[in-house]
């Protein structure tokens, strides 16, 4: 079977969690014929000095197109399109693709998050029979939605939550359209599903949730970290809002209350691109920000604590899976668990204000049996239910259900 992949970032090196998803589906499928179209800053690794290489038969990129504040507000002031819509709006990389689907037949195309689906038009004009499944990483419109209920409530955070409330049904539109125009569409969580459902009227939605290679997680890190104890740490990509807003509302709400037990404890912030509004968070004692590290794995095994203080998202969080991999003992949101079939007290410990959220990082801190029996538990629910050798049979009966598994 000959697969097409659409991705808006090359799927490696899986620091984030798109390119994450995006390399386990891709490696688990490799015994297939895959072909991959992929954008890529002038700052990635290219693709043949990357384990892409031996997976796909093909791989083409185009460089990631700039869009600047000026285009965004155009498109927000004087038209009711989504931003998100042309957000990786490229003539050249339609023309690869142009000229790939002229060239080759596929079997199916996968597009991988709502920004590639500007490219649908030109599949359904060269390869019009083909199906086309959309992998939907979040239920986007849900997203903007819960982002404008976080951050209405903050005088600094009314630009962001306007914005976030604008697109929120200019993005249901999109997410509605793009439902409606696939074949199959593929969800991450039973919450997603039932969001796109909604939308999809009458298109197929599987899930099939974020996986890890949960085994990698229980190896020693080949260059451990020495951290300052207790360790708290919060790993993702830096510049995406949620994970902004969650380490500013632990570190200026959550932290404090925990060195009034705690005095020692560290809170680290593990993750490229540090956006500029968690600046304020850099003179603060107790916090370190590391920027992008070579391999999170050793943060992980060094953390007393792993903190997930999510206030908004959709979709579920490998960051999650990850620390639950490797053991960790874990204190979250319920947003921050949100998808995982998991129970407070069983896997992580879950708590929603600043409080409570303070009171169970000290209380795992100090009962290092309760932590230690956690992170096991953490870990067998990893490997039982999100590995991806247990989740791919869904992926793979999906193109089965298509007709060309």
């Amino acid at each position: 079977m000959r697969i097409l992949f659409l991705t808006s970032e090359l799927p490696y090196p899986p620091y984030a969690g798109a390119p994450m998803r995006n390399f386990g589906i891709i490696e688990g499928l490799a015994d297939h014929e895959i072909w991959l179209l992929s954008f890529h800053s002038k700052q990635a690794i290219e693709p043949d000095r990357t384990p892409l290489a031996r997976l796909c038969a093909a791989i083409a990129t185009v460089s990631t197109p700039v869009r600047t504040a000026p285009d965004r507000l155009r498109t927000l002031l004087l038209t009711s399109e989504a931003d998100i819509a042309r957000r990786f709006h490229s003539p050249a990389f339609a023309a690869q693709l142009r000229q790939w689907l002229s060239a080759t037949r596929f079997d199916v195309i996968q597009i991988e998050n709502l920004e590639m689906a500007i490219y649908l038009p030109v599949i359904r004009e060269v390869q019009p029979g083909t199906p086309v499944i959309y992998d939907a990483h979040n239920a986007e419109y849900a997203l903007q939605q819960r982002i404008y209920e976080t951050e209405r409530g903050a005088l600094t955070n009314l630009p962001g939550a306007f914005y976030s409330r604008l697109q929120a049904e200019r993005v249901r539109r999109l997410e509605q359209s793009v439902c409606r125009r696939v074949d199959h569409i593929i969800a991450v969580s039973e919450t997603d599903a039932g969001l796109l459902r909604a939308l999809a009227t009458g298109t197929p939605v599987t899930v099939v949730p974020n996986g890890i290679s949960a085994h990698l997680y229980s190896q020693p890190a080949a260059e451990p970290v020495d951290l300052e104890k207790p360790a708290l740490v919060f790993t993702g990509k830096m510049d995406y809002r949620p994970n902004i807003d969650a380490a500013l509302w632990f570190g200026q709400e959550v932290l404090p209350l925990v060195r009034q037990e705690l005095p020692n404890a560290h809170f680290y912030v593990v993750g490229q691109s540090p956006h500029p509004r968690l600046n304020v968070l850099r003179g603060q004692c107790g916090v370190t920000l590391t920027g992008l590290v070579p391999e999170v794995l050793p943060y992980l095994q060094a953390a007393s604590v792993f903190v997930v203080p999510l206030r908004m998202g959709s979709g579920t969080r490998l960051k999650v899976l990850e620390a639950m991999a490797a053991g960790c003992p874990i204190v979250s949101t319920t947003i921050g668990v949100q998808g995982l079939a998991i129970k407070d007290g069983q896997e992580v410990m879950i708590a929603d204000t600043a409080k409570e959220f303070a009171r169970s990082v000290v209380r795992l801190y100090r009962d290092s049996e309760q932590a230690s029996l956690l992170g096991e538990k953490a870990r067998a629910f990893v490997q039982a239910r999100y590995d991806w050798s247990v989740l791919l049979p869904r992926l793979r009966a999906v193109y089965r259900e298509l007709g060309v598994g």
